[in-house]
């Protein structure tokens, strides 16, 4: 299984807005800037999380972007659907109409995985990844 560039993407950018200062909005550029994901490929990722209230937008002078909830309210699975059509590894999973469901041998493998994926970055939000960002990147005292 291949993570594509949008889901890599679309979380680094979240992951980004978390740690800022709250109620700061971040612009594309910067976000561009600070995480080496090209401005217009941003831009086209925030398309779907704004319609899905993920982020939102600020205008003006100082405007950009900022979380549309707390970070503890958005989970990797909300940014995943948001920005590619499904977590499940084969369409048969979650299709109701496959002509190949009553002898299919394997649906019942893919259909665990995609429960497991699906349960596993449903648990996970963006505070869980700040919170492991801050552990990692804390400095280490050492007498």
């Amino acid at each position: 299984m291949r993570i594509s560039t949008k889901w890599r993407y679309s979380l680094e950018a979240l992951l980004y807005l978390a740690l800022l200062p709250g109620g700061v909005p971040a612009s594309t550029r910067e976000i561009a800037e600070r995480t080496g994901i090209s401005e217009r490929y941003l831009e086209q990722l925030f398309i779907p999380l704004r319609k899905n209230a993920i982020i939102r937008g600020t205008r003006g002078a100082h405007g950009g972007y900022l979380l549309g909830r707390d970070s503890g309210a958005i989970t990797v699975g909300d940014i995943l659907r948001s920005v590619d059509v499904a977590l499940d590894l084969v369409a048969c999973v979650t299709a109701e109409d496959c002509p190949r469901k009553p002898e299919c041998g394997s649906r019942q493998t893919w259909s665990s995985l995609y429960a497991a994926i699906s349960s596993f970055v449903d648990s996970v939000t963006i505070k869980d990844l700040t919170r492991a960002y801050q552990e990692f990147s804390a400095p280490e005292y050492v007498i």
